[in-house]
């Protein structure tokens, strides 16, 4: 089965960091959301409460909120009325004294909380009458197993609530540590099957998730229903749908996997499958005597995803990155910036390498992602400026490896080094403007020349990425010559070293001031064009910005 949402475990001060974290240790996946300003160490920062609160539930994302129950309560009412399935929302002591589920019943939430509570060693606060009648909720099966009629099983419930006995028919493993008043004449039944009927009144009927749907032609979710039909098996009976290898970038195929809500699994070896049960119109329907895991199942489509982290600050990054980490089984890249995606997951492998071997970390990465993991190649910025997003499709263009055309390959934008230090100087980059590379390790020196000249001699504003080095002492200097030819010494030069991080200095200057000796490779210089001014912060200190006219 596909997992669901990864929990977010979310902060007002910085009491609860320890508890989180212990919480964080049994859900490896779950981010830890800390109020900005008063949270030091989360994985992210958030500024409003109540919208990140509101955001999340939904998004479905189970919701740990370290704090009193009334306050998660009053953030989700609005909410509440007209939301049918809820996410889990529990409420838990900074100290880890208390563990209260509030909300998502139907969705794991005591199960959750007993989790929870066993980790910190104390008693959850559990209110729901059947679960602590029976010790277990009937409504929410374990993984593997779906509930057919949800209106049903709460009469039914009810009804053993009222003092009726019961009776189970089928494989239920989960049920023999549990205390249902069991009687082997009952009239109501716990029946587990993947048969497909209605629902009786005197019965809770639970489907196995036991059959496997192997695609060999077209086939739409509609027809893959009545396939199951036709074999006599539920819908819900459905753990995954299978197909070959060379589909995997079938987009209709991967549609209609995510309309019947089963994972889409690919090239498991027929003879590994239960035994074929139906085959018509392109779908053979196999069924196993037990659910069956789909990760066990030939292997997912690999995804591989370029992501850019940002100038460094966790609020720098797109969400869609962050989530991308948080997803991933394997890390790749430059060290640092590995350490600037962490914390990491045990689970999670970090392949570090030197920032020299750029096409050999894409390469690993495709043989990654077609083995059917998910993949990150991280790079600081924008993977698309002068970093990793092109090495990666250099990389494909190369190969044309036919299993590597097959991962699902996608590029995240971030916020790139010049854009990061023109917002903290204020809009030097307002105009038209050029981003330019002064290492020379991949393009001849008298290119770069050629470009500064163009780019001087067209009066824009100039953005230099890896200025200076200590193989390349003397390039800035050679570059600033060829900029004094267009502009005047007066023309406005920002400085940003380490912008977005801890140590991070920004400093205005002029292009008659600047010398070589005032940049290092961790400094992003940005020169201004003819019409590039100052205005007062009021604070001392100037904003810089380039008017959108042009005289």
């Amino acid at each position: 089965m596909e997992q669901p949402n990864a929990p977010a475990i979310v902060l007002l001060g910085n009491g609860g960091l320890a508890t989180a974290r212990r919480v964080q240790a049994l859900y490896p996946q779950a981010r830890v959301l800390g109020l900005a300003g008063r949270v030091e160490g989360a994985d992210e920062c958030y500024a409003e409460f109540g919208e990140t609160l509101r955001e999340l539930y939904r998004s479905d994302t189970p919701i740990i909120g370290l704090c009193a129950a009334g306050i998660l309560i009053r953030a989700l009412a609005p909410l509440l009325a007209s939301k049918g399935a809820e996410p889990p929302v529990l409420a838990l002591a900074e100290d880890g004294s208390a563990v209260v589920p509030l909300l998502g019943g139907l969705g794991g939430v005591n199960r959750m909380a007993r989790e929870i509570a066993a980790t910190l060693n104390v008693a959850p606060a559990i209110t729901t009458s059947g679960e602590l009648r029976f010790g277990t909720c009937l409504l929410d099966p374990p993984a593997g197993y779906a509930l057919a009629d949800i209106e049903q099983g709460k009469r039914f419930v009810s009804d053993l609530l009222g003092g009726e006995a019961v009776r189970v028919e089928g494989d239920a493993p989960w049920l023999a540590a549990v205390s249902l008043p069991l009687a082997d004449e009952a009239q109501r039944v716990i029946h587990i099957t993947a048969e497909a009927r209605p629902a009786q009144r005197d019965e809770l009927l639970i489907h196995p998730r036991a059959a496997v749907a192997r695609i060999i032609g077209k086939a739409s979710a509609e027809a893959i229903r009545q396939a199951l039909a036709d074999a006599g098996l539920a819908p819900l009976s459905l753990a995954c749908l299978l197909a070959t290898r060379e589909r995997m970038v079938d987009g209709q195929l991967a549609a209609t996997a995510t309309e019947l809500g089963v994972p889409l699994r690919f090239g498991a070896d027929e003879s590994a499958l239960p035994p074929l049960l139906r085959e018509a119109d392109g779908i053979a329907i196999h069924l196993a005597d037990a659910p069956l895991e789909p990760a066990t199942i030939g292997q997912p489509r690999g995804r591989l995803t370029v992501i850019g982290l940002g100038p460094g600050a966790a609020e720098f990054m797109v969400p869609a990155a962050r989530q991308a980490l948080d997803e991933a089984q394997d890390l790749l890249g430059y060290e640092t910036y590995i350490r600037m995606a962490g914390p990491l997951r045990p689970d999670q492998v970090a392949h570090c390498t030197d920032n020299r071997e750029e096409l050999q970390r894409a390469r690993h990465a495709f043989e990654l992602a077609a083995s059917g993991r998910r993949v990150v190649v991280v790079s600081s910025g924008d993977p698309g400026v002068f970093a990793m997003a092109a090495a990666v499709l250099e990389a494909l263009d190369d190969a044309r490896d036919p299993e590597w055309l097959r991962v699902e390959l996608q590029v995240f934008p971030g916020v790139s080094a010049a854009l990061a230090t023109a917002a903290k100087a204020g809009a030097p980059l307002g105009h038209d403007f050029c981003l330019l590379s002064l290492s020379d390790n991949l393009k001849p020196w008298d290119v770069i020349e050629k470009r500064l000249d163009h780019a001087g001699a067209a009066d824009l504003a100039m953005a230099f990425y890896n200025p200076i080095s200590r193989s390349r002492p003397w390039q800035l200097g050679r570059a600033l010559e060829i900029v004094r030819r267009h502009r005047a010494p007066e023309t406005l030069v920002v400085l940003g070293r380490d912008i977005g991080r801890p140590a991070e200095r920004l400093s205005i200057t002029s292009l008659g001031e600047l010398t070589p000796e005032q940049v290092d490779m961790r400094t992003l210089v940005i020169i201004g064009s003819s019409l590039t001014r100052r205005v007062p912060r009021g604070n001392g200190e100037d904003w810089v910005y380039t008017p959108r006219w042009y005289r």
